[in-house]
């Protein structure tokens, strides 16, 4: 059994940014980061299943915004490497969430700097830059509100209104040190953003080319491919109503259902599995593991 458990947390982990090894999440200790253990943003960021299953979602939701589809595609090797692509944003999301205060501040200095080489002109000829503050709005909260609505569905769904309000207000520190404005800080500032936002969005050949490029994703293993399948359908299950009209991938309602069951299965085997963790790691460094 304790074979097995190894076993899958290291094909969890090779998913992660924790397989670049370019942070140590032990070190400094005391140092609480930019949001500390008592943080909601600990506590959401802190599962891995809803964390990925939230990942899938938010980048199917991203791509249907041209501008920021166009960064990707023009500036991205993503259909070469999504699973390098994925490792970078896991390693951004946990770094600034879990890792110490220098190491999150050198994320966001890094990533800045990485939007500024990021402008083009998107297939309808509008010019982008990665660092336009209204596009990082977006790619904020098309990210966030994600992982919120499976954290919802697949980890606590009792999750307090208020509570769910200071994860919106806390991570917004991290969007807005990235150059974002006019951020969401609470469940209803997000619900209207992303209403509005809505006659921006489209779904055209670049869009579903991300789709497939996603759903084929490798697996660590062949084994892990049946659970990998699974993510990916209730990360497009997770997608809000609309969205998932526009990428024309709505679920039957059975298969939504079969999807949630499985995903209520395997769930807890993976946090089972997963004992060195980005929040594991964390919790070391500031003395409560």
């Amino acid at each position: 059994m304790e074979a097995l458990r190894r076993r899958i947390e290291t094909q969890l982990l090779s998913l992660t940014g924790l397989a670049l090894g370019q942070l140590d999440l032990e070190q400094p200790k005391g140092d609480p980061g930019l949001f500390g253990p008592r943080s909601i943003s600990w506590q959401v960021h802190g599962d891995f299943p809803s964390m990925l299953i939230g990942g899938i979602s938010a980048l199917l939701l991203q791509v249907l915004h041209p501008l920021a589809l166009a960064g990707v595609w023009d500036h991205s090797s993503f259909r070469q490497d999504i699973i390098g692509r994925l490792r970078r944003t896991s390693q951004f999301i946990s770094g600034t969430t879990f890792g110490s205060t220098r190491d999150a501040e050198w994320l966001i200095d890094k990533v800045r700097t990485i939007h500024l080489q990021v402008v083009g002109t998107a297939a309808d000829g509008r010019p982008y830059a990665a660092s336009d503050p209204d596009l990082l709005t977006w790619v904020h909260v098309a990210e966030v509100s994600s992982f919120m609505a499976a954290h919802l569905r697949y980890r606590n769904p009792h999750l307090s209104l208020a509570d769910q309000d200071a994860y919106y207000a806390e991570i917004a520190l991290v969007a807005e040190r990235l150059g974002a404005r006019n951020v969401p800080r609470s469940r209803q500032a997000v619900a209207h953003y992303l209403q509005a936002m809505r006659p921006q969005l489209v779904c055209d050949e670049r869009s579903r080319e991300v789709v497939r490029v996603l759903l084929e994703a490798p697996a660590p293993s062949r084994l892990a491919k049946p659970v990998a399948n699974l993510m990916m359908q209730a990360g497009i299950n997770l997608l809000p109503d609309w969205a998932g009209e526009l990428l024309e991938r709505t679920p039957h309602p059975l298969k939504r259902r079969l999807v949630g069951l499985g995903i209520d299965s395997t769930a807890p085997v993976l946090r089972w599995a997963m004992r060195d963790s980005s929040l594991h790691r964390a919790r070391r460094r500031v003395g409560c593991a």
